[in-house]
């Protein structure tokens, strides 16, 4: 059931980018005719205002080590509204290699990106811990890991200081916290 939801939130945002979507699919909170609803698309997609108001955050470390890129974090929410559920985007500044496995409730969306679904976000809570063991194309001495909202159910969020993150990650091991 999970992978439907992930897939479900994917093609909401190829739908926002005008991406083109299988027959018949069509985006979680579609309306008539598979139209997506406002907010369905990735963050910069939506108008300021269109839905309620919530300030998702996102908290955790990164670590680099021959070659597998470990990433733990925890998203929250600090309010003024909850949010039913978002989509978090990992991109990094080295290819992924061709097989990965991924936590349940995560997609991979290019060759550099993955999505993960955050869960529930109650006001002042948090959502499910994502914990992602990327193994890289190539073992490099250093990545940049980018973590951003990808889609937030239409909730209209005006802190990104707290959910736009830029980590580098040496390949010595160590943790990174963001």
């Amino acid at each position: 059931m999970r992978r439907v939801a992930v897939r479900s939130v994917v093609l909401a945002g190829l739908l926002a980018f005008g991406g083109v979507v299988p027959a018949g699919a069509a985006p979680v909170g579609a309306g008539p005719g598979g139209a997506a609803p406002v907010g369905a698309g990735p963050v910069g997609a939506r108008p300021v205002g269109a839905g309620p108001e919530a300030d998702v955050a996102y908290h955790g470390r990164v670590s680099l080590a021959r070659g597998h890129l470990r990433i733990w974090l925890v998203p929250h929410n600090e309010g003024p509204s909850a949010v039913p559920n978002a989509t978090l985007r990992v991109r990094l500044s080295a290819d992924l290699a061709d097989r990965q496995e991924l936590s349940e409730g995560c997609a991979r969306v290019g060759p550099r990106e993955v999505v993960c679904e955050t869960g529930p976000l109650p006001l002042r809570g948090h959502g499910r811990h994502v914990g992602l063991v990327l193994e890289l194309r190539e073992r490099t001495p250093e990545v940049v890991v980018r973590v951003d909202t990808w889609w937030n159910g239409g909730a209209t969020d005006r802190n990104h200081a707290n959910d736009e993150h830029v980590v580098l990650a040496l390949d010595t091991g160590d943790a990174y916290a963001f």
